[in-house]
């Protein structure tokens, strides 16, 4: 049975891909801050589950994610769905420096302890929920199009030093186009999709160990048009807010 250890599992994207890991037989390590909200999983598969309270950004979270792992006797897999985002049109400080301390602070504390545990274990897999927003810089939502663009580079650094360094882990960027959760929920953009349906995709991009996968063929159509607009035009267009 393979073991998988999910970060934000507590709510969206993160729960329902729980559930979808749980429906097939993976034993399964939920993390996140509510972890009341996982009791439903716990009961249902209370044979293959294990759980632990864990906010991203404090200095004790790579230290309990260890534990973690150690309780399930190991880990194979490495999800990281934890993640804030919000649209910030007045450039309120608090709300970029929170982003950014949850999107690359909280992603780099715990990748970075993942790396090390399947480095000396053999190997994995790393997969990261980052977004299509990384793709170019919204004015709307200036901390969390940068920051999707860091854990994607980051992602990117670390595919390349397992190689070098012939550690055996595979890495998986997965970029969901906009999704109706808590986060997006009351921001006015287009095509939301719903959290089971990105669940299901994600599923399938970790277990064929896809490099890049964007959630879905709309959104990569988008990207693909977003690329080919110079930066000069684009730095000029009115994005939509809320």
């Amino acid at each position: 049975m393979k073991r998988v250890v999910i970060v934000g599992a507590t709510s969206g994207i993160g729960y329902e891909s729980a559930k979808i890991f749980l429906q097939q037989g993976y034993v399964v390590g939920l993390a996140g801050r509510r972890t009341d909200n996982l009791k439903p999983l716990m009961e249902e598969f209370p044979q293959t589950t294990y759980s632990k309270q864990i906010d991203i950004t404090q200095p004790e979270a790579p230290k309990l994610l260890s534990e973690l792992i150690k309780e399930m006797g190991g880990m194979d897999i490495y999800l990281h769905v934890s993640g804030i985002g919000y649209q910030n049109i007045t450039l309120d400080q608090q709300i970029e420096i929170d982003t950014v301390k949850t999107n690359c602070l909280g992603l780099t504390q715990m990748a970075t302890t993942a790396y090390h545990h399947l480095s000396q274990n053999g190997g994995g897999q790393i997969a990261v929920v980052s977004s299509i927003a990384g793709t170019k810089g919204l004015g709307i939502a200036p901390s969390y199009s940068a920051t999707k663009r860091y854990q994607s580079t980051y992602l990117q650094c670390l595919t390349q030093l397992s190689r070098m360094r012939n550690d055996n882990i595979s890495f998986t960027d997965i970029r969901p186009g906009f999704v109706d959760t808590p986060l997006l929920r009351k921001a006015n953009y287009p095509m939301k999709m719903k959290a089971d349906y990105v669940a299901k995709k994600l599923y399938k991009a970790v277990v064929t160990k896809k490099r890049v996968a964007i959630i879905d063929w709309k959104f990569s159509l988008i990207v693909f048009f977003w690329r080919l607009i110079p930066t000069f035009l684009w730095e000029r267009l009115k994005i939509v807010k809320n």
